[in-house]
């Protein structure tokens, strides 16, 4: 039976939405690894488009540093190429010359003295006291160094910030080693440790839905909710990427840096209020009840081929898939577990979260079929966005009959897309306004690491799946009784206890 779906649209709002947001001081931008991959798929365009919305400053400069021999001509020519093969929007001559004119850079070969002169030319081209924001797009073993460096050349103080990129750390130790090197030269209210997962608006939304209205918070707790997975496959293979992947797998790369991120926004309390102080207590909160993960509730696995792609050691012991158990010590998520599964080479590139509630204390309706895709609350992360709540409802006709129904709301048909900014967008510009609300602080990754430290010391065994399934059968037995939504049935019969 096809399920009953609703799809809500509202009227989409006017343009003015996206200018509303507040403009950042006059700043300094230095960019390391500009001509990096990062940088042309999404920091690029993205400083494009913010220019273009009116959302960055009335006056910036861009210094770009990397190790091509640009001068400042030919890395504005990088910089259109990379308009015009990521942009989004148009890139007209007018509006690129515009943007261009903002651009120099400093080789990192020209050494560290000429990248100090480089900002502060840049500096009295604006004239009077712009903020610097220094983007670490670059490989995370070079982090201590460039910020030692930026110290030292008297870049840091009361009106600069900084933007890590992931992983921050590879373990515990090397997290609170880097956060000391950082807090040397910064205050951790300048430091912006960067996951683009909580940038999207679909993240976002999920903080809208539980605190703006009255109809799922009170439901959000043990009582009513049996379980909760968040589910992030990609199709993708580590391409040309064995050089970083090889030094720290799956675990590293998504579980720490996004997963468990991701769940302190599904998990925490209701905050104070709606600020970056508030927000990053109640996320920290709850990432301090996290329990140590187990070993013997991890699955590790490892797509069939990858130890023959280049670089990749022939006995690699490196994860492309995990799946793991978290469990939260407080008194709303007690006895609730949380499955949280990624991998490379999989079926299909989706960003779910799904809320599973308890089936009623008692079946009244006589071919009442428990289970079936109902009671689930769904939220798809990737852009734009949805929220997917299945339910059972009356099938019409004479019999009191059941069947599965499922009522819709999708970003792009209920509001205004062009109003959306990407997760880098969002997060750059809060960066710039100093908003930590979509950050996590110093005490939360280090927690993140502490809490893995079973894992990572002790791996457990490591299972071969082929690529374009969804992992070794273990990730399967480790939900059971329970399945994971994905792969979606036609109404999903997924994540439901078999009825006794």
């Amino acid at each position: 039976m096809s399920p009953a779906t609703a799809t809500t649209t509202l009227p989409a709002p006017t343009a003015e939405g996206a200018g509303s947001a507040k403009r950042p001081d006059d700043h300094v931008i230095v960019l390391f690894g500009a001509s990096g991959d990062l940088a042309a798929r999404k920091l690029l365009p993205g400083f494009f488009h913010l220019d273009q919305a009116g959302l960055l400053p009335e006056d910036y400069r861009i210094v770009g540093s990397a190790a091509d021999d640009y001068d400042d001509d030919s890395f504005r020519d990088h910089v259109r190429e990379s308009l015009n093969r990521f942009s989004r929007f148009e890139v007209t001559e007018a509006a690129f010359d515009a943007f261009a004119a903002r651009f120099t850079y400093v080789p990192v070969d020209a050494g560290p003295q000429a990248l100090k002169e480089g900002v502060a030319a840049a500096v009295e081209d604006l004239g009077g006291n712009p903020r610097l924001l220094h983007y670490l797009a670059v490989p995370p073993n070079a982090f201590g160094s460039i910020v030692t460096m930026l110290g030292t050349l008297g870049l840091t103080g009361e009106r600069s910030r900084v933007i890590l990129e992931k992983p921050f750390g590879h373990d515990f130790e090397s997290a609170v080693a880097l956060n000391e090197t950082l807090h040397a030269e910064f205050d951790d209210t300048q430091i912006f440790r960067i996951d683009h997962f909580l940038g999207k608006e679909a993240v976002q939304n999920i903080l809208a839905l539980r605190f703006a209205n009255g109809l799922y918070e009170p439901l959000w707790n043990r009582n009513h909710i049996e379980f909760v997975q968040i589910d992030v496959p990609e199709t993708l293979s580590i391409g040309t990427r064995a050089g970083f992947y090889e030094g720290t797998g799956a675990y590293r790369d998504m579980v720490v840096t996004h997963l468990l991120q991701l769940l302190s926004f599904i998990a925490m309390e209701p905050p104070a209020a709606l600020n970056a102080k508030s927000l990053r207590q109640e996320k920290d909160k709850v990432m301090q009840a996290y329990r140590m993960i187990s070993p013997e509730r991890t699955v590790r696995g490892q797509y069939s081929g990858y130890r023959d792609a280049a670089g990749v050691d022939p006995d690699s012991d490196t994860e492309t898939f995990v799946a793991i158990e978290v469990e939260i010590d407080n008194w709303r998520w007690a006895g609730v577990p949380f499955y949280l599964r990624t991998g490379k080479c999989m079926p299909e590139s989706r960003h779910l979260v799904a809320l599973d509630f308890r089936e009623p204390p008692m079946r009244m309706f006589p071919n009442e079929v428990q289970h079936q895709g109902a009671n689930q609350l769904v939220f798809e992360l990737s852009e734009p966005g949805s929220i997917t709540a299945d339910f059972q409802a009356k099938v019409p006709g004479a019999t009191m009959e059941l069947g599965p129904a499922r009522m819709t709301f999708n970003y792009e048909q209920s509001f205004c897309a062009e109003n959306q900014l990407e997760a880098y967008e969002r997060l750059i510009h809060d960066a710039m306004l100093g908003d930590g609300t979509l950050f996590t602080s110093a005490e939360g990754i280090e927690r993140l690491w502490a809490i893995s430290a079973d894992v990572l010391d002790h791996p457990p065994e490591l299972h071969t799946y082929e690529p374009g399934t969804w992992g070794p059968p273990q990730g399967d037995e480790l939900i059971a009784p329970w399945r994971w939504r994905l792969p979606e049935t036609e109404i999903s019969t997924a994540n439901r206890k078999d009825p006794k």
